[in-house]
């Protein structure tokens, strides 16, 4: 079971992490946190405030952001015009952040399910209520590793041919873990 999940009492999930797969883990969230940002304002706990908090209007510039919180409109291959700009703009900005915000839970609900293991290696069982943190955090990490990786649709294969020397090597193995990790919590829910 060491790194992948499978099936629990009580329709969860469970997963035994070493120490080191543990600390990669929980690494990778606490960047996938910072690369997200602080919510605005200082995370004010003023719900009118939040209610009426407007979001960016442009793309991000980071490639793996913007895949994170890419265009509701257009594309990278889609002719420039201003109406799908607009869109794109106004939709951003009512809804980047609370798509922010989804995110960061996600990503704090897999630290604080580490951070149970005491730093060190163990079993985390996961309720079957949390799945939808575990895996968008898991797609999350695996979409930022991959544009950083500039993996294209289905190009997984090259990547298994990288030699060691290779200084992306570290974050392939990654990229390939957390897919297969994000596999096997599909796989367990689908029983």
């Amino acid at each position: 079971m060491a790194g992948l999940f499978e099936s629990a009492d009580g329709g969860g999930a469970a997963i035994a992490l070493d120490e080191f797969e543990a600390s990669i883990l929980r690494s990778l969230e606490v960047q996938m946190l910072e690369l997200i940002g602080p919510p605005p304002g200082g995370g004010s706990d003023d719900p009118l405030a939040a209610l009426f908090a407007e979001g960016p209007t442009e793309a991000p510039e980071d490639p793996a952001l913007l895949r994170l919180f890419p265009d509701a409109y257009g594309g990278p291959d889609a002719p420039e015009d201003p109406r799908t700009g607009e869109m794109a703009a106004e939709f951003r900005r009512y809804t980047e952040l609370d798509l922010r915000a989804r995110k960061r839970d996600d990503a704090l609900a897999v630290v604080r399910a580490l951070d149970g293991l005491g730093g060190a290696g163990g079993v985390i069982e996961v309720e079957a209520g949390e799945f939808p943190h575990w895996l968008g955090a898991l797609n999350d990490l695996r979409l930022t590793l991959g544009t950083r990786l500039e993996v294209a649709e289905e190009d997984d294969e090259g990547l298994y041919r990288l030699p060691d020397s290779d200084p992306r090597k570290p974050l392939v193995i990654a990229y390939l873990w957390l897919g297969a990790m994000q596999e096997s919590l599909l796989e367990t829910m689908a029983g």
